[in-house]
Order: structure tokens, then C-alpha cells, then sequence
């Protein structure tokens, strides 16, 4: 079994705190042998770390980097309820949301911030099924929301 903590410092990285909830739901939710947590953008230290539109105020690096803290984010909400990354077997979907300008049609770039990423700490066990999608707003005009699927270990 790979260490994915260690994995994780490694790259010089670790799991924020929960972002506090938007909305009327819980930061993640077991199902069997799945965890599906809820979406959630680039707050990084108390604050939104971008805010604004891909394609517009924001780039493309911009709406990657976003997705790179949103994803952590996410494995922090999966934390909350398992306890450790170790167990996570393998990581099942990720689905980017981009808050794109109109004309702009790079949304699997920017949402790569995340897959890039869970694929660095988790290897082969990261290699997901993946939907990116571009929107005309989200909520307090972030830039990027990302929601995940794990499945964990079941010993």
C-alpha cells in the first residue's frame, strides 16, 4: 500500500481545513465503499484565493492553479470522514466546473490543475474519470468548482 500522506509532503502540500459550507449540505457523504464529496472551489487561508471569470480577469494558469487548491480542498472533505489518505484505494471521477468568459473553450485545461494533481499524490490509483465543464457563473463568482468520488478501502 503507498503512502499518499508522505506523498502528499512530498510535494510540499497539505490538507487545509474544511472550507465552511455555502449552502444547506454536508462536506461529504459514504455510500458503501464511495465517497462523494461536495464541490468546492479555491479557498485557500480564510479567502478565496481567485476570484472572476477564466477567459476574462483570470487566465488560463490562473483557473489551473484555482483547481489545484480546489481539489485539496476536496481530499481534506474525504479526510474529514475517513481520517487519513492512506485510505483512499482509488480515485473514481472528478467533475470540473469553469467559470469561463464566453469565448473561451479551455475548460479540460484548466480543470487538468486538479487531475494533475491527484494523479502526482495518487498515482496509478488517480487515474479517474473526469468531465469539464465551462458555466456562465458560480457561486461568489469563483473560478473554478471541483467535485470528487473516492473509494476507499474496506478492511
Amino acid at each position: 500500500m503507498k503512502d499518499f500522506e508522505a506523498r502528499l509532503k512530498e510535494l510540499g502540500l497539505s490538507l487545509p481545513e474544511i472550507p465552511p459550507a455555502a449552502g444547506a449540505y454536508v462536506p461529504a457523504v459514504q455510500s458503501g465503499n464511495l465517497i462523494f464529496c461536495s464541490g468546492q472551489g479555491p479557498y485557500k487561508n480564510g479567502a478565496f484565493a481567485y476570484i472572476g471569470k477564466v477567459g476574462d480577469n483570470l487566465s488560463l494558469e490562473d483557473g489551473y492553479q484555482a483547481a489545484r487548491i480546489a481539489v485539496l480542498n476536496c481530499l481534506a472533505e474525504i479526510c474529514s470522514l475517513i481520517g487519513s489518505l492512506n485510505k483512499i484505494k482509488r480515485v473514481v471521477q472528478i467533475r470540473g466546473f469553469v467559470n469561463s468568459a464566453p469565448e473561451f473553450h479551455d475548460q479540460p485545461k484548466v480543470v487538468n490543475g486538479a487531475s494533475e494533481l491527484v494523479l502526482d499524490i495518487f498515482g496509478d490509483a488517480g487515474k479517474h474519470a473526469r468531465c469539464a465543464l465551462g458555466t456562465s457563473n458560480l457561486p461568489m463568482n469563483i473560478p473554478v468548482e471541483i467535485e470528487m468520488v473516492v473509494e476507499i478501502e474496506t478492511k
